[in-house]
Protein backbone atom coordinates (compact mmCIF):
# COMPACT_ATOMS: atom_id res chain seq x y z
CA UNK A 1 0.00 0.00 0.00
CA UNK A 2 1.35 3.52 -1.21
CA UNK A 3 1.01 6.51 1.30
CA UNK A 4 1.45 10.07 0.19
CA UNK A 5 3.43 12.01 2.29
CA UNK A 6 3.20 16.31 2.12
CA UNK A 7 6.80 17.47 2.43
CA UNK A 8 7.30 21.21 3.08
CA UNK A 9 10.76 21.85 4.82
CA UNK A 10 13.99 19.90 4.53
CA UNK A 11 12.28 16.83 2.56
CA UNK A 12 11.53 18.90 -0.30
CA UNK A 13 15.02 18.90 -1.62
CA UNK A 14 14.79 15.30 -3.40
CA UNK A 15 18.30 14.42 -2.41
CA UNK A 16 17.65 14.86 1.11
CA UNK A 17 14.45 12.64 1.38
CA UNK A 18 16.13 10.04 -0.93
CA UNK A 19 18.64 10.30 1.25
CA UNK A 20 16.78 9.43 4.09
CA UNK A 21 14.22 6.75 2.46
CA UNK A 22 15.71 5.44 -0.72
CA UNK A 23 12.30 3.79 -1.92
CA UNK A 24 10.01 6.65 -1.68
CA UNK A 25 8.91 8.35 -5.49
CA UNK A 26 8.83 11.77 -6.22
CA UNK A 27 4.98 12.31 -7.14
CA UNK A 28 4.22 15.88 -8.01
CA UNK A 29 3.78 19.47 -6.44
CA UNK A 30 0.69 20.58 -4.04
CA UNK A 31 -0.47 23.22 -2.38
CA UNK A 32 -1.68 23.29 1.04
CA UNK A 33 -4.86 25.90 1.75
CA UNK A 34 -5.25 28.01 4.20
CA UNK A 35 -1.85 27.54 6.12
CA UNK A 36 1.72 29.54 6.22
CA UNK A 37 5.48 28.44 6.57
CA UNK A 38 7.11 29.00 9.27
CA UNK A 39 10.80 28.46 11.26
CA UNK A 40 9.61 28.26 14.66
CA UNK A 41 9.17 24.12 15.12
CA UNK A 42 12.06 23.48 18.17
CA UNK A 43 14.84 21.41 16.20
CA UNK A 44 16.90 18.86 19.09
CA UNK A 45 19.82 20.47 17.51
CA UNK A 46 18.34 23.98 18.77
CA UNK A 47 17.77 25.90 15.84
CA UNK A 48 14.12 26.15 14.49
CA UNK A 49 13.24 23.57 12.31
CA UNK A 50 9.66 24.46 9.27
CA UNK A 51 6.31 24.09 10.48
CA UNK A 52 2.63 24.89 8.88
CA UNK A 53 0.79 27.04 10.94
CA UNK A 54 -2.99 27.41 9.60
CA UNK A 55 -4.44 30.84 9.22
CA UNK A 56 -8.11 32.30 8.55
CA UNK A 57 -7.26 33.22 5.23
CA UNK A 58 -7.38 30.60 2.47
CA UNK A 59 -5.45 32.15 0.29
CA UNK A 60 -2.38 31.38 2.33
CA UNK A 61 -0.28 28.54 0.73
CA UNK A 62 1.82 26.29 1.89
CA UNK A 63 3.83 24.95 -1.12
CA UNK A 64 4.97 21.16 -0.72
CA UNK A 65 5.48 18.05 -2.52
CA UNK A 66 3.99 14.56 -2.60
CA UNK A 67 6.20 11.63 -1.70
CA UNK A 68 4.79 7.96 -2.07
CA UNK A 69 6.03 5.53 0.64
CA UNK A 70 5.22 2.25 2.39
CA UNK A 71 3.57 2.27 5.82
CA UNK A 72 7.37 0.98 6.74
CA UNK A 73 9.21 4.13 5.48
CA UNK A 74 6.62 6.27 7.32
CA UNK A 75 7.21 4.28 10.46
CA UNK A 76 10.84 5.48 9.72
CA UNK A 77 10.42 9.21 8.70
CA UNK A 78 8.24 9.38 12.11
CA UNK A 79 11.36 8.72 13.68
CA UNK A 80 13.69 10.71 12.06
CA UNK A 81 10.60 13.66 12.21
CA UNK A 82 10.15 13.25 15.93
CA UNK A 83 6.46 11.93 15.34
CA UNK A 84 5.01 12.00 19.10
CA UNK A 85 8.10 14.52 20.39
CA UNK A 86 7.89 18.15 18.70
CA UNK A 87 6.05 16.85 15.71
CA UNK A 88 2.44 15.34 15.32
CA UNK A 89 1.09 13.42 11.95
CA UNK A 90 -2.05 14.59 10.47
CA UNK A 91 -4.10 13.41 7.43
CA UNK A 92 -4.59 16.45 5.37
CA UNK A 93 -5.97 17.13 1.97
CA UNK A 94 -3.74 18.73 -0.67
CA UNK A 95 -4.20 20.69 -4.39
CA UNK A 96 -1.74 19.34 -6.96
CA UNK A 97 -0.83 21.82 -9.69
CA UNK A 98 -2.90 20.03 -11.86
CA UNK A 99 -5.99 20.24 -10.15
CA UNK A 100 -6.33 17.02 -8.18
CA UNK A 101 -7.22 16.50 -4.35
CA UNK A 102 -5.05 13.91 -2.52
CA UNK A 103 -5.44 13.17 0.88
CA UNK A 104 -1.53 13.13 2.31
CA UNK A 105 -0.02 12.63 6.01
CA UNK A 106 2.12 15.80 7.05
CA UNK A 107 3.57 16.64 10.28
CA UNK A 108 1.90 19.59 12.71
CA UNK A 109 4.95 21.12 14.96
CA UNK A 110 3.83 20.84 18.29
CA UNK A 111 6.65 22.49 20.02
CA UNK A 112 7.48 25.76 19.03
CA UNK A 113 9.54 29.09 19.87
CA UNK A 114 9.47 32.19 17.67
CA UNK A 115 12.51 32.67 19.12
CA UNK A 116 14.34 29.98 17.01
CA UNK A 117 15.87 30.28 13.44
CA UNK A 118 17.17 27.81 11.14
CA UNK A 119 20.67 27.17 10.46
CA UNK A 120 22.44 28.08 7.52
CA UNK A 121 22.32 24.52 5.97
CA UNK A 122 18.79 23.57 6.66
CA UNK A 123 17.65 26.86 4.79
CA UNK A 124 19.87 25.38 2.06
CA UNK A 125 17.55 22.05 1.90
CA UNK A 126 14.69 23.89 1.78
CA UNK A 127 15.90 26.63 -0.51
CA UNK A 128 17.13 23.83 -2.68
CA UNK A 129 13.77 21.80 -2.62
CA UNK A 130 11.81 24.71 -3.60
CA UNK A 131 14.03 25.57 -6.42
CA UNK A 132 14.51 21.85 -7.53
CA UNK A 133 10.29 21.82 -8.29
CA UNK A 134 10.23 25.47 -9.39
CA UNK A 135 8.07 27.01 -6.92
CA UNK A 136 6.69 30.12 -7.58
CA UNK A 137 9.29 33.12 -7.23
CA UNK A 138 7.76 34.71 -5.02
CA UNK A 139 7.79 31.39 -2.73
CA UNK A 140 11.32 31.01 -3.61
CA UNK A 141 12.20 34.48 -2.21
CA UNK A 142 10.60 34.51 1.08
CA UNK A 143 12.32 31.20 1.51
CA UNK A 144 15.64 33.00 0.50
CA UNK A 145 14.22 36.03 2.89
CA UNK A 146 14.42 33.93 5.73
CA UNK A 147 17.08 34.50 8.69
CA UNK A 148 19.15 32.02 9.64
CA UNK A 149 22.42 31.52 11.69
CA UNK A 150 25.49 29.31 12.11
CA UNK A 151 25.30 26.12 13.52
CA UNK A 152 26.98 25.54 16.91
CA UNK A 153 28.34 22.46 15.85
CA UNK A 154 30.88 23.59 12.80
CA UNK A 155 31.22 19.81 10.70
CA UNK A 156 27.52 19.84 10.31
CA UNK A 157 27.10 22.16 7.87
CA UNK A 158 29.37 20.37 5.70
CA UNK A 159 27.97 17.02 6.37
CA UNK A 160 24.37 18.51 5.78
CA UNK A 161 25.24 19.56 2.46
CA UNK A 162 27.58 16.66 1.12
CA UNK A 163 24.74 15.28 -0.59
CA UNK A 164 24.49 18.25 -3.40
CA UNK A 165 28.39 17.12 -3.97
CA UNK A 166 27.80 13.23 -4.33
CA UNK A 167 25.46 14.48 -7.42
CA UNK A 168 27.73 16.01 -9.50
Amino acid sequence: MQLNYFAFGSNLSSPRLLQRLPAASLHCVATLAGHRLRWHKKGRDLSGKCAIDPTDNHADRVYGVIYRMTIEERHQLDLIEGHGIGYQRRQVEVLTLAGDRIEVFTYYATDIDDARQPYHWYKEHVLRGALEHGFPIHYVEQIRATASIDDHDPGRHGRELSIYHEQT
